[in-house]
């Protein structure tokens, strides 16, 4: 048997395109001699659909179009495995299933039922979902196959110390005789993410004896990136076919003689993550309905960042990038800046703040009579560059990329209505350290586009004179360990002080600023999650709260 996986980057809701680029990827399927081609899971509405569930009309178009795909396949002779959803005929519980349907000869031939529903981290599929209490083998030609859909494939319990569930679909369906498992996913991406799933799968092809087919969602919808990186195992787990990452492909595994396409990924976890933000910046982008994009170049290393990936992303006709000098700006903030974008070859423009930050002060004078100069001032540049940058958006239609980084946004180093004014926090799930890696990327990518001195002056916002971001927050090298262990992996603050060797009165202060700050995170545009646990959908504190661990 030859299984096409087919890798496809879906939108949600759009369900005739989604059919549209199926039915054409099955089409190269068949003429390239596949029996069969697997696509993701929930492919004909695209994933997460979130509340985009709860309308009525969905439900009867999703079928509408699953038909309708059966309809137009029919004649390519090949069998398709998708991904949709399926009303449930019952008046109680939850009304929705989460299907993958096996569309052959120009019918729905087969349903399976998705039975382990996620609902932690950014997954709430038990908010909308009703779990299968059974499964059945799909027969494909002469091969039983155990046919799943994501997390029903992620139970293993010989790899696992501690399962979620206490049922396991796969090891059900090799019990009633299954001698091939398809699981179909919308699995997104985080760091090690792509590894880990290698070692589930060959450890699930090892344990029953039995190949692997594993096709993943690829592309960018909303706070989540899908990476693909789709493969085949034999029944020894050694990968036969693989997919690229963070690209639509097509690759073939034959079943029988354990042979297939294998396409190169990007196996630098640096350099994946770099092509995770560029994807999730492309396709949040343009299925948004923009085309051009602007940032706020300050020469410091994160606008540097974000412009190149825009530039990959977009073209570098599509960036625009504004210096704002204030009071405070460096001589080199503005050369850095202009010298990058000549070498990007990026639109540049210079718009100063001082006029309007005089006028400013000078209207606030008589409300802030008898105050010292402090933060109050300081943030007024920033939300004038904030002013600067939506206006340009509004007149030009670019959308507004803000290059706030994580390490940043977690202790509230930022400012709301300033620098946290956009559309699209690029890097909001990038600590500090990891900025500078990724500019190493990029600078392997673009010709060094990032000149030097970017990397080796101190971060500073440049507010006021001779700041530096170490002023008000430990050294990057320590801030982002104790970031990762407190907000990544729920280390309470001692043992934090215990393990990193670190005052525990600088613990908890950070420890205080991260809890303080949930509100401004509340209000930042959306971000590309690229870690275990990102700011945004998959993290949910309440605002207003007294809890301290």
């Amino acid at each position: 048997m030859r299984i096409a996986l087919g890798q496809i980057n879906t939108t949600v809701g759009d369900l005739s395109g989604n059919a549209a680029l199926m039915l054409r990827t099955a089409r190269r399927a068949a003429e390239a001699g596949a029996d069969v081609v697997v696509f993701p899971e929930l492919s004909l509405l695209g994933y997460p659909p979130q509340d985009l569930l709860d309308r009525p009309a969905l439900l009867e178009q999703a079928e509408d179009a699953i038909q309708q795909l059966a309809i137009d396949a029919g004649p390519l002779r090949i069998s398709i495995v998708c991904g949709t959803v399926e009303p449930v005929d019952s008046p109680e519980g939850k009304r929705i299933w989460n299907t993958a349907a096996v569309l052959q000869r120009g019918h729905v031939h087969f349903r399976q039922r998705k039975m382990l529903l996620p609902n932690y981290d950014v997954f709430d599929e038990q908010r909308y979902f009703r779990s299968a209490d059974k499964q059945e083998l799909l027969h494909l030609g002469a091969s039983p196959v155990a046919l799943t859909i994501c997390e029903d494939a992620w139970n293993d319990k010989n790899f696992w110390e501690k399962r979620l569930y206490d049922r396991d679909p796969v090891d059900e369906l090799a019990q009633q005789g299954a001698k091939v498992l398809i699981s179909i996913n919308a699995s997104p991406y985080s760091q090690g993410k792509r590894e880990q799933r290698r070692q589930i799968f060959a450890a699930t092809a090892r344990r029953h004896g039995i190949p692997v087919v594993y096709v993943n969602q690829v592309g960018g919808n909303d706070q989540l990136v899908f990476d693909g990186s789709s493969f085949a195992m034999d029944p020894t787990g050694k990968i036969i076919a693989q997919a690229a990452s963070f690209a639509e492909d097509l690759v073939i595994a034959d079943i029988n003689t354990s042979k297939g396409d294998v396409h190169s990924t990007h196996p630098d976890e640096h350099e994946a993550t770099y092509e995770a933000l560029v994807l999730g910046t492309r396709d949040y982008i343009r299925k948004c309905g923009f085309s051009k994009v602007v940032i706020g170049l300050s020469g410091g290393i994160d606008s540097s960042l974000v412009a190149c990936i825009a530039v990959d992303a977009l073209g570098r006709e599509n960036v625009t990038g504004i210096g704002m000098p204030g009071p405070y700006s460096s001589d080199h903030s503005v050369t850095d800046a202009r010298v990058m974008a000549e070498k990007l070859n990026i639109r540049f423009e210079i718009v100063s703040i001082n006029p309007g930050y005089q006028a400013a002060i000078q209207s606030l004078e008589p409300l802030f009579a008898g105050t010292k100069h402090g933060v109050a001032e300081e943030n007024i540049q920033s939300r004038l560059r904030g002013l600067t940058l939506m206006s340009f958006s509004n007149k030009f239609g670019a959308l507004v990329l803000t290059t706030g980084n994580k390490s940043e946004i977690a202790v509230g180093y930022c400012t709301l209505y300033g620098d946290m004014c956009g559309g699209l926090a690029v890097i909001s799930d990038v600590p500090k350290t990891l900025v500078y890696a990724l500019c190493r990327v990029a600078n392997k990518r673009l010709g060094n586009a990032i000149p030097e001195s970017v990397f080796t002056k101190p971060p500073s916002a440049e507010l006021r004179p001779d700041q530096k971001d170490s002023d008000s927050l430990p050294e990057y090298d320590i801030l982002d360990p104790l970031l990762k262990a407190y907000v990544e992996d729920f280390v309470p603050p001692a043992i934090i002080a215990e393990r990193q060797n670190l005052p525990i009165e600088l613990v908890r202060d950070v420890v205080n600023k991260v809890d303080r700050n949930e509100y401004k995170r509340q209000q930042a545009a959306p971000g590309i999650k690229v870690t275990s646990k990102a700011f945004g959908m998959g993290r949910r504190y309440p605002i207003a709260q007294r809890y301290r661990e």
